[in-house]
């Protein structure tokens, strides 16, 4: 007659009645192996990693947690198969330890015979449930793990989509629009833009916000630092080069290897007034490290929110570029001159020079040169495009006196 394999049995269970019981019928079925009892998540933990069982029963009620306990025995024991056991047989309890990943779930009270069938079938890998417990249970764990399955695909979809624009020859390039004085149409700057030339087509911003969706944004600003920064050279003398970046990003090694290498007098490190800092502290001494090789600091889309303010007042930025939104209708909208206004005159006293963005018509240019805007960009100055930079706006636009100019040039300069 073959002797049935033994099946190494862990006991995890708080209840020292309930343990002694299994501990008991464990003991006494010959085909099972008793490796160990516990009445604890972490001791089961070690346990199982000392162990190795085949199967272990797990309660889901006891201290430090039943799924605590089976997400790490799965770490640390990955052969190792689990039964829930426990009163509860209510649904969200049964989805939890199934989540967690357990192989058959029993409810207390369960037959000695439906136990000794759930761990042989758990050491076979078959999964069980008591009868307590079926029924809408086994529905609702499909619809749960079809709508996982579905998500799962999504996100792997995206990570392909954001890999494939990081690592494919040519999908992202880097078009500059220029950043011109107000006063004499001259370009000072050039802020650095990306574009992506594979599929979906779809504006730059939605590529970065689903490379955050998918924990990919740090390398995906990364590569495309890397590539406005190769073109650094080609930018004529004397004109600064301005690089979004995200406070995430310049905390990397990555990020403080790239400033190294190049000539950091000529950057301009844009961080956008829509990223969250939890910890200024932090980013200013990521920042210090690259404004010290020379990089100045711009606070990105000032105007748009709360968040710019904080950022202006923590991080004493050299540039505040007003948001687009602030400037579109600004030659009617008195709200906006006001507060366009208020952001210029505490630019002013931090001594830093004010950008505007999105400069499209005559009009807006004609205002902000009233308010005292030194500095913009915008589709009426020039469009981004490839080096070398495209041809600013002529200088007829910009009549002004010579000592306003030298003014705006000193303050750009510094």
């Amino acid at each position: 007659m073959t002797r049935k394999p033994h099946i190494r049995v862990l006991v995890a269970e708080d209840d020292p009645a309930v343990r002694a019981a299994l501990v008991g019928l464990i003991q006494a079925e010959p085909s099972f192996e008793l490796v160990g009892e516990t009445a604890s998540a972490a001791d089961a933990i070690d346990l199982a990693e000392q162990e190795r069982p085949d199967v272990a029963v797990i309660d889901v009620r006891m201290p430090g947690g039943g799924p605590t306990a089976v997400r790490g025995i799965k770490r640390k024991s990955p052969g190792t198969r689990m039964l829930a056991f426990s009163a509860a047989d209510d649904r969200a309890t049964v989805l939890e330890m199934l989540e967690a990943g357990v192989v058959g779930y029993l409810v207390k009270g369960s037959s000695i015979e439906s136990i000794i069938e759930s761990v042989e079938q758990a050491a076979r890998g078959q999964s069980s449930l008591s009868v307590e417990v079926t029924g809408d249970v086994i529905e609702e764990l499909v619809g749960q793990l079809s709508v996982r399955r579905r998500a799962d695909d999504r996100r792997r979809q995206r990570e392909s989509r954001v890999g494939r624009a990081m690592e494919s020859e040519g999908a992202l390039g880097i078009v500059f629009q220029p950043i011109c004085d107000l006063n004499t149409g001259k370009a000072v700057g050039a802020e650095a833009l990306a574009r992506f030339h594979v599929p979906p087509e779809r504006a730059p911003d939605r590529w970065f916000a689903e490379a955050s969706e998918v924990g990919l944004r740090r390398e995906l600003e990364l590569v495309a630092l890397r590539h406005a920064l190769s073109h650094l050279s080609e930018l004529p003398k004397g004109l600064f080069l301005s690089i979004n970046i995200s406070p995430a990003t310049v905390r990397t090694p990555s990020f403080r290897r790239a400033m190294d290498d190049v000539a950091a007098n000529r950057i301009v490190l844009e961080v956008t007034e829509h990223t969250r800092v939890e910890d200024y502290d932090a980013l200013n001494d990521a920042l210090q490290r690259a404004r010290t090789l020379g990089a100045r600091l711009a606070i990105d889309d000032a105007g748009a929110g709360f968040a710019s303010l904080r950022h202006i007042l923590r991080l004493a930025p050299d540039f505040v570029k007003l948001d687009r939104t602030l400037i579109d209708d600004i030659e009617h909208d008195r709200s906006h001159q006001a507060l366009a206004a208020g952001l210029i005159s505490f630019a002013t006293k931090i001594d830093a020079t004010i950008v505007a963005e999105g400069i499209e018509r005559d009009g807006q240019l004609r205002a902000l040169r009233e308010l005292g805007v030194s500095c913009g960009q915008g589709f009426l100055l020039a469009r981004p495009a490839p080096l070398p930079l495209a041809r600013v706006v002529p200088g007829h636009r910009f009549g002004r006196s010579r000592a306003s100019v030298r003014a705006a040039a000193t303050r750009v300069a510094r």
